[in-house]
């Protein structure tokens, strides 16, 4: 099946990710791809890092007993492998091997917003009154060409922080509310050629673009619920939307593609719940889920897919 249209059009590759028989991902948090074209999957599983080929054949796995609740990744320009743990408050640096070689925050310390546990998602971001230090939940992390680290704080704060290459917090912006600059859950983020901050304002319907210290620039709300934003090399930007679709834009907001589930509600649906997604060198698209976090649904492999660019 072809998705898309024009010069965007990709083909679901069915079968993709070639796990062990019987395993499952459960929930995709991130995904992110190498110069090589090997794939790395963070997942809610007993290894939550799960590496593959470009044909989907698994090449390592570790990460085992390391996280609460593994939620977003990156890859850094030196190879390295960023991932934040929204239930310990932290964001780690991994060797591609799994080795840890740097750690930002405190574990099972967060930071002080006011944010309290409540029945339902919108009960916490609510009881969120101020933007706190770093961190509190922490959901997405970019490195941008300066080597200079982003993290969207977002379950529990309404911030993003901004740290040197070494881990030494430069400045922080963000309050609760959906004026500009403001966030409810900033989701993931990204950074572009020129050290735009693209964030996924997840609950404000909307990706905020600002400068790399913070300024805010503008924003697109032609959206719902976005949960990840990625550029590719061609400042294609490509956005993941909570039990919607799939969109892709010029750079400057042109809508490009879209696609979703067309009025399908099966459990064989095409998505379920996308929260992540990221394009590899050759243009094709994976797209993660948290279907059983949010629908109770086991995809097994599926709960990560291949959408492979067609001419």
């Amino acid at each position: 099946m072809v998705y898309g249209k024009g010069k965007y059009r990709y083909e679901l590759v069915e079968g993709w990710a070639k796990l062990p028989a019987g395993e499952s991902f459960m929930d995709v948090g991130g995904v992110c791809t190498d110069p090589q074209g090997r794939v790395y999957v963070l997942s809610r599983t007993e290894y939550p890092i799960t590496v593959f080929d470009r044909g989907g054949h698994v090449v390592s796995r570790w990460g085992k007993g390391i996280f609460a609740r593994a939620h977003g990744s990156c890859i850094a320009p030196d190879g390295s492998i960023w991932c934040t743990d929204d239930r310990n408050h932290t964001v780690c640096k991994y060797t591609p091997e799994g080795t840890l070689l740097k750690t930002l925050g405190t574990k099972d310390k967060p930071s002080d917003s006011g944010y309290r546990e409540g029945a339902d998602l919108f009960e916490r971001l609510a009881s969120i009154t101020h933007g706190g230090a770093p961190f509190n939940r922490p959901t997405g992390v970019a490195i941008a060409p300066s080597g200079e680290i982003y993290i969207a704080d977002g379950y529990g704060n309404a911030r993003v922080h901004r740290f040197t290459a070494e881990g030494e917090l430069i400045s922080s912006w963000g309050e609760p509310g959906p004026g500009p600059s403001q966030f409810r859950l900033p989701h993931h983020l990204c950074v572009d050629k020129t050290n735009r901050v693209w964030v996924a304002d997840r609950e404000n319907h909307r990706v905020q673009i600002f400068r790399e210290d913070g300024k805010f620039i503008t924003q697109w709300t032609d959206l719902f619920r976005p949960t990840a934003v990625c550029i590719d090399k061609d400042d294609v930007v490509y956005v993941s939307e909570l039990c919607m679709r799939i969109s892709v834009f010029t750079i400057d907001g042109e809508l490009l593609a879209r696609w979703g589930n067309d009025g399908d509600l099966s459990e064989n649906r095409l998505l379920v719940a996308p929260h992540v997604l990221t394009v590899d060198s050759q243009g094709d698209l994976y797209l993660g889920e948290v279907a059983m976090t949010h629908a109770k649904l086991n995809r097994g492999a599926r709960t990560l897919q291949k959408f492979a660019r067609r001419a």
